[in-house]
């Protein structure tokens, strides 16, 4: 019996540690030949001296267990290092099928308090990581379709989001506004290559690693408290099943979505839906007009989705 990525190729970002990494052995798993990619910086923030470990341990791990596996400890966030990886890709396998991003750092501050540094540092890790990867990806699937005579090929690219720019999160405004842009990176790269047979989704996982282990810092492990020790329901492990259903060809009619993903939940997010919509009575809105239409609807909405500012005015 043939497993599900038999004979397809995929790439990895950030899979050194972490959620990366377990995706990057449930694709292995599945099938798929993959490039483990890692910086192997040591600080989550993206501080430390670059190191080849992370990546050639994970692949080294790919390769015990029986699987086919090559390290790349280029930057993503780097427009030619990405472009490397890419190629690093086609060479070993002959072509790339799955690209999965993952990389990513944080420098979390309010935004009063965050420097412009540290701003850029996050945006261009992960939305400028993401669009690097995707970009040169994307060429070789349109290359491959025309060299194919216009058929559809074989393409996969799983996005990572997060809750941060689904529900906020005050300490996070670079992170946040990342993932933001990432789900629409993914919405609009699923649209334009979907004539040539690739998807594109984002998942917003919740796993307990490196990146959020003070996030979640107050969530029990199993057997911490002297019961049964079972599989941490914040585990990678249960984010990389699904990471595995997207990257194959079961998974040929979901495009341009976002799913939730943590201990054994997946969510499928709607897209934005009007919640209201008012009038004008005349050809334009006047101060009144909005004042009596819009002020009592977000003073009386039951949904608590509305943020009240301070009153500092005394």
């Amino acid at each position: 019996m043939s497993l599900p990525l038999e004979g397809r190729s995929a790439i990895v970002t950030g899979a050194g540690r972490g959620l990366g990494r377990a995706e990057a052995l449930e694709l292995a798993r599945l099938g798929a030949a993959v490039v483990v990619n890692d910086y192997g910086q040591p600080g989550r923030d993206g501080s430390g001296e670059a190191s080849t470990g992370p990546a050639e341990e994970v692949a080294a791990e790919i390769r015990a267990a029986g699987g086919t596996a090559v390290a790349h400890t280029g930057d993503v966030a780097d427009h030619q290092q990405a472009r490397e990886l890419v190629e690093l890709a086609i060479a070993e396998f002959g072509k790339l099928d799955i690209l999965v991003n993952n990389a990513g750092i944080l420098r979390d501050r309010m935004v009063f308090s965050m420097s412009e540094g540290e701003w850029d540092a996050v945006i261009r890790v992960h939305l400028k990581g993401h669009f690097n990867t995707t970009h040169f990806a994307a060429a070789h699937w349109r290359a491959r379709s025309k060299a194919e005579g216009g058929r559809p090929v074989y393409g996969r690219i799983v996005n990572t989001s997060s809750e941060a720019f689904l529900a906020g999160s005050a300490g996070q405004p670079n992170y946040a506004a990342a993932k933001g842009g990432i789900v629409g990176l993914t919405t609009s790269t699923a649209i334009a290559l979907a004539k040539y047979g690739v998807t594109a989704n984002a998942i917003c996982p919740r796993a307990r690693t490196r990146m959020t282990e003070d996030v979640f810092a107050a969530v029990e492990q199993p057997g911490n408290g002297g019961g049964d020790a079972g599989l941490d329901p914040l585990a990678p492990e249960h984010v990389a099943p699904l990471v595995g259903y997207l990257a194959s060809p079961t998974a040929a009619h979901v495009n341009g979505q976002l799913l939730v993903v943590h201990g054994g939940m997946v969510a499928v997010v709607e897209r934005p839906r009007v919640a209201a919509q008012f009038d004008s009575k005349q050809d334009t809105f006047t101060y009144d007009e909005l004042d009596a239409l819009l002020t009592p609807y977000y003073a009386e909405r039951p949904d608590g989705e509305t943020f009240a500012a301070a009153e500092v005015l005394g």
